[in-house]
């Protein structure tokens, strides 16, 4: 493809409301440009990376046996309501009304859909197990999109979702996609880890996450590195420490804390370190039932640990209102000591003695607390976020390292969540009408290409991984005017292009420093210069994008060397 042919918008300054640098690079070398709030236009550039992703995808969900298909984007709110999701999703599902007053959604995920052409199309055991998938667009109405395609309202994914006449057979499956996931983003160029996650409002019984590792990670997650355990801080297993040797029991005593509220600020009016503090939180479950969740006071504590605590389907901090009921306080003042109903307590705070706590009354915190002996009756389990340096739950050996993380692709063990209420069934070998056990599995394709950027860029732009790049190879002529320079440049571009290589030639009127910078910013793993110094030697210079310096290459042999390092990447 000619430069000169191609629309590129290329910046020279950074956009001022780009807050990351996948947004600012895809902005700058124009590759995207926004529509409206979190919804964008895929310019030629942005729209080769992504087709390459899809690509990837394509070609290692049809090796593992899936089959594509392509569902509505738009889905009758029948179904949704059948699964009982039109009323939980929540503001997220971008729900409407067709002309005739009926309701739609625009699909953020297609699980009620695709649970529906299966429960039409399947009846015996003999059509199972089957995967079906699709890569299509999505729309979840973020209350506050940003960060670019990191966190958009309309965004490509691949979803899939598999069917099995067994609980053991879609285990099995769960497998196969994790290991098709792994060769998903290790094709792709990217350092990833597959981790143990929350099923959150997809649902089910087990997931694992695929974060691309990068420092800018909205996600974290910890890692052991003596058994390899890797998890989502919110949800790793942390190994319960003995208890440190009990301090000297004191009587409970209620100490006047005017106007202070949090852990910190009673900590430094008492001088009293924060872990020597038990946090009272009042949680409400899906149910509507209230809880109290209590950790250390240099702890946080971690939602979907309580959830699980609690087998709950969610849970949410409690507004002022149900605090006062639970607690006779306002927020801010709450304590174990007296409260009835369901106290759950981590198991750090487990035996913990000569503590601070909430006393329950405005402006007043306890010291003194012996948590055994004042709150008898607290359960105790694993609520808190693991930490650097935590005690794997796994090996009960290692100490987690925390990394931060950018989730590009997540698998789900689902059950029968959706075939129960949705009457998936099919009939066994004994004519036995069963429910069908289900799995789903979903790659955010747009997602990943901002994350390949987020963990592959520079101070000058983007630098591709090979497998995602919009154009392998740029063959950059400096003089354009010289019949010498041009000649070659052109045929080199022939030659690669011979090859199968897809290639670029910057045929612009444009100064060398414009054309290698815009190079650079792209981000085109692999740059042939064609200069009269070096052509009057016979040679050009080969740059690879990573590389700090270009290497002059025979003439002849350019084409053939840039072919040959394009084999091998993997």
């Amino acid at each position: 493809m000619k430069l000169s042919q191609l629309l590129v918008p290329t910046l020279k300054e950074d956009p001022s409301d780009a807050e990351v640098v996948s947004h600012r690079l895809l902005l700058r070398a124009g590759m995207i440009r926004q529509v409206a709030r979190g919804i964008y236009d895929f310019l030629p550039l942005g729209l080769r990376a992504v087709r390459r992703v899809e690509a990837i995808v394509r070609d290692e969900m049809n090796r593992a046996g899936a089959q594509e298909i392509l569902m509505p984007a738009v889905c009758p709110a029948e179904l949704w309501q059948e699964s009982g999701r039109w009323q939980r999703y929540g503001p997220e599902l971008l729900r409407f009304k067709d002309r005739h007053e009926r309701d739609f959604c625009f699909g953020p995920t297609h699980e009620e859909v695709v649970t529906d052409i299966v429960r039409r199309e399947i009846r015996s055991y003999r059509q199972l197990p089957l995967n079906l998938y699709q890569i299509q667009v999505k729309f979840r109405d973020e209350v506050r999109p940003r960060f670019g395609l990191m966190r958009g309202r309309e965004f490509l994914m691949k979803d899939g979702y598999s069917f099995h006449a067994s609980e053991e057979d879609c285990r099995r499956e769960y497998e196969n996609m994790f290991q098709a996931y792994s060769r998903i983003f290790t094709r792709c160029g990217l350092e990833f880890r597959p981790v143990e996650a929350d099923t959150g409002a997809i649902g089910g019984s087990r997931s694992h996450e695929f974060q691309v590792l990068a420092e800018s990670g909205e996600d974290a997650i910890a890692s052991c590195p003596r058994c390899g355990y890797t998890a989502n801080v919110e949800l790793a297993a942390r190994h319960a420490d003995p208890p440190q040797p009990p301090r000297s029991g004191r009587a409970l005593e209620s100490v006047s804390t005017p106007d202070l509220r949090t852990v910190d600020e009673v900590s430094a009016f008492l001088g009293v370190p924060s872990e020597r503090f038990v946090k009272t939180l009042v949680y409400i479950t899906d149910e509507g039932d209230p809880v109290v969740a209590l950790v250390r006071g240099d702890r946080s504590l971690s939602e979907a640990k309580l959830k699980n605590t609690l087998a709950a389907g969610a849970v949410a901090l409690a507004d002022e209102n149900v605090v006062r009921r639970v607690t006779g306080a306002p927020i801010g003042f709450a304590g174990p000591v007296g409260l009835g109903g369901r106290v759950v307590g981590d198991f750090g705070i487990r035996g913990i003695r000569d503590a601070v706590t909430g006393a329950n009354q405005v402006d007043r915190h306890l010291v003194g607390l012996d948590l055994e002996r004042d709150a008898p009756g607290v359960e105790f389990a694993d609520l808190v976020a693991v930490t650097d340096g935590d005690r794997c739950g796994r090996c009960g050996e290692g100490r987690f390292e925390i990394r931060r993380g950018i989730e590009v692709g997540q698998v789900f063990y689902l059950g029968r969540k959706y075939s129960d209420v949705m009457r998936a069934t099919f009939l066994d070998p004994q004519g036995t009408e069963r429910t069908i056990e289900m799995g789903t599995y979903g790659i955010g394709i747009t997602r990943t290409v901002a994350a390949a950027i987020e963990q592959n860029h520079d101070a000058n732009g983007i630098v591709w991984p090979m497998p995602l790049a919009p154009f392998s190879a740029v063959v950059v002529p400096v003089n354009q005017a010289e019949e010498a320079v041009r000649s070659a440049a052109e045929r080199i571009y022939a030659e690669l292009r011979h090859r199968g290589v897809d290639a670029l030639i910057d045929d612009r009127d444009e100064r060398p420093g414009v054309k290698f910078k815009d190079a650079d910013l792209i981000g085109i793993p692999l740059r042939v210069t064609v200069g009269p110094k070096a052509l009057a030697r016979g040679n050009v210079e080969l740059k690879a994008r990573r590389a700090d310096k270009a290497a002059e290459v025979p003439l002849g042999e350019a084409a053939s060397r840039i072919a040959d390092e394009i084999e091998k990447t993997p």
